[in-house]
């Protein structure tokens, strides 16, 4: 048959579609059906598919072009079959190897590939008319394994075989928990095939196969398609710096370091290889990877790990910027906004590394959001400081606005901090159970209330106290306990609040919508700041030491009156405000530093409020007393002209 030549863009680096013509696609040559195979291999020295086809024995010998790729067509395959290609390598091995380009593997420890056709149904016309980037609208991101979410059983099924939910099973028991929680995406942790569950998909293998673990990459499909159908868009986690050394995949693929470098810094820290950024054909692999789950899965965004790694050699700056890398960066976000411009693409990256979230125009690396990892270290320190410490510890809170604005910031709390030793979040916090539990509903308090997207990691709205384990599900029983029953209401709740005032998220990158109010209390651990946005204006205060704060001063610059939206205190989430009444508050005339008016508020204990603010005139009271004067005046006044002439000259 006549294979379709590979075009230019390959082997310039600039591809991001590789998969429509590398590794195993339906094809019929004289009439007759079958599969049609290619792979690039430029170093070897023969390659055949095998399969159970032909026992696994000799296989079928494939054709070799000049550039490299090797091709063959095998008629009377169906979909699902296994196979492999047996690679006769420049150095003199043979070896049988997954295919780089397959959509499908068997399930581990297997590593065979597996035919798969890419011809899925969706029907999120809607959804993917009006899905944006979310500058101005929330974004709340529920990050999870897909695997340890929850199970089936709790456990292992009683033949002993692991009980997760397959992707269909899975859309059907999260959707509901995502929308009673206002999240609005899904970030999955990496679904590309991998053969070591404790890599949590990290490790990859398969760049182009959806893990079999969870299903098939249809019932993956119907995944994506049911989260939008309900307004849930999805974000796939994926690896760009480093994959798996297995001997049966990418590691030396064809007896060369065609994929890895061939120097000190192709291994990672962890074992892995490091991609090779210099060789063009590599880029389009990885472009073309990360181009799929946006193409042909309806994917509405990607979170590439690791990025400090790419920006430096090794991720060490001392060792210098990695131009290549930077350069395989900027092509990829520049190629996948150019397809996907309404695609979110974001980094997570602990660097200094300048303009990571600067359009690729402006010679910045094109991300559209960066995590703020600075703004996380600083927080979780801080909450785990003791009381009588934090007035030196005050400036941890406080920093991140002043970098707040050079790049576009998510906030996450992901599954990095809740595994390995290093607690879970509750656990972290300093203090008795109590006072945990009532920081931790003012941590995220201030999560939310700080500019910047949101990412939550799965368990953290359970406050969840036992570390994170891949092979074991959520604590769900927690919920029988009142402090956490009422702890993921309140977190519900939080974001709803997050989700619905415009003020929290509509022009949040603008330094015009924020404004400290106080952020010099160190004594007294409290903060309060303004978010402004659509004409409203929202007073956030934080308490965050072990004691009350009563008639605390804030001092504004306008006069306004002040009604309760949120008390982290509140009753109703376990809090220790006990059937009280929510009054409006007023601000009085006199302030400090050109702020002239002040408005006083009670707080609690390790408690937070948000407020929301309503311009008045100056001193109410005063206003109303002026007003009652006047009325009188005029009724006064009407009175004595209604007297007859010769009545008022008797």
């Amino acid at each position: 048959m006549n294979y379709p030549a590979i075009p230019r863009e390959f082997f310039n680096g600039d591809c991001f579609d590789a998969y429509r013509f590398l590794g195993a696609h339906p094809a019929a040559d004289n009439g007759v059906e079958g599969w049609r195979f290619a792979v690039w291999a430029p170093g070897a020295t023969a390659v055949e598919v095998c399969g159970g086809f032909d026992g696994w024995e000799a296989g079928v010998p494939m054709q070799r072009a000049d550039s490299g790729v090797w091709s063959a067509f095998i008629p009377g395959l169906a979909e699902g079959d296994l196979y492999k290609y047996r690679v006769h390598g420049a150095d003199g091995s043979v070896v049988m190897r997954s295919d780089p380009y397959a959509f499908a593997a068997e399930l581990r420890p297997g590593t065979a590939s597996k035919l798969a056709k890419l011809d899925f149904a969706f029907d999120d016309t809607a959804w993917m008319e009006r899905r944006d980037k979310c500058r101005n609208r929330p974004l709340n991101i529920y990050e999870m394994h897909a695997g340890s979410w929850k199970h089936r059983s709790g456990g292992k099924e009683p033949d002993g075989s692991d009980s997760w939910y397959n992707y269909e099973e899975l859309a059907k028991e999260l959707i509901p928990w995502l929308l009673d929680h206002h999240f609005t995406h899904v970030e999955l942790l990496p679904l590309a095939e991998h053969p070591f569950d404790g890599s949590w998909g990290y490790q990859t293998t398969g760049y182009f196969a959806v893990t079999s673990r969870y299903g098939s990459p249809a019932q993956f499909a119907s995944f994506v398609n049911a989260c939008h159908r309900m307004g849930i868009g999805v974000i796939m986690d994926f690896v760009p710096v480093h994959f798996a050394s297995n001997g049966d995949a990418l590691a030396k693929f064809d007896g060369t370091h065609l994929y890895e470098y061939d120097s000190d810094v192709g291994q990672s820290e962890w074992g892995t290889c490091n991609f090779n950024y210099y060789r063009h054909e590599v880029c389009s692999f990885l472009n073309s990877a990360a181009a799929m789950w946006m193409d042909v899965y309806h994917c509405d965004g990607i979170r590439m790990d690791a990025i400090s790694r790419a920006l430096y050699w090794q991720g060490d700056p001392s060792r210098g910027v990695n131009q290549g890398a930077v350069n395989f960066l900027r092509g990829l976000n520049h190629g996948l906004n150019k397809h996907w411009p309404t695609g979110i693409y974001m980094a997570e990256d602990s660097t200094n590394f300048l303009k990571v979230t600067a359009p690729t125009r402006y010679d910045g690396v094109g991300f559209d959001y960066k995590w703020d990892m600075g703004w996380m270290h600083d927080t979780l320190d801080y909450f785990a400081t003791p009381f009588g410490e934090r007035p030196d510890a005050y400036g941890k809170i406080v920093f991140s606005m002043h970098y707040f604005y050079n790049e576009l910031y998510l906030l996450a709390l992901s599954h990095d901090e809740v595994v390995h030793g290093k607690k879970t979040i509750i656990d972290k916090l300093w203090g008795s159970y109590a006072e945990k539990c009532a920081q931790l509903r003012t941590l995220y308090f201030y999560m939310y209330m700080h500019p910047g997207k949101k990412l939550n990691f799965m368990g953290n709205e359970l406050g969840h106290f036992r570390e994170w384990d891949e092979k074991r599900e959520l604590d769900w029983g927690l919920l029988q306990y009142p402090f956490h029953d009422a702890f993921q209401k309140y977190f519900a709740h939080l974001c709803r609040v997050y989700a619905t005032e415009p003020a929290l998220y509509d022009g949040e990158y603008n330094p015009d919508c924020f404004e400290w109010v106080a952020c010099e209390s160190r004594d007294e651990g409290v903060y309060a700041w303004l978010r402004k946005g659509r004409g409203e204006s929202l007073l956030c205060v934080m308490n965050t030491q072990d004691h009350a704060h009563k008639k605390f001063p804030l001092y504004l610059k306008f006069p306004c009156g002040a009604e309760e939206v949120l008390n982290t205190e509140a009753a109703e989430w376990g809090g220790a405000l006990k059937g009280r009444r929510k009054t409006k508050l007023h601000t009085t005339d006199g302030g400090v530093y050109g702020r002239d008016y002040t408005l006083t508020v009670d707080l609690p204990a390790m408690g937070s409020c948000l407020l929301r603010l309503t311009p008045e005139a100056p001193n109410p009271d005063a206003a109303r007393i002026s007003a009652n004067k006047a009325t009188n005046q005029k009724r006064r006044t009407a009175k004595a002209a209604a007297v007859p002439t010769e009545v008022k000259k008797k």
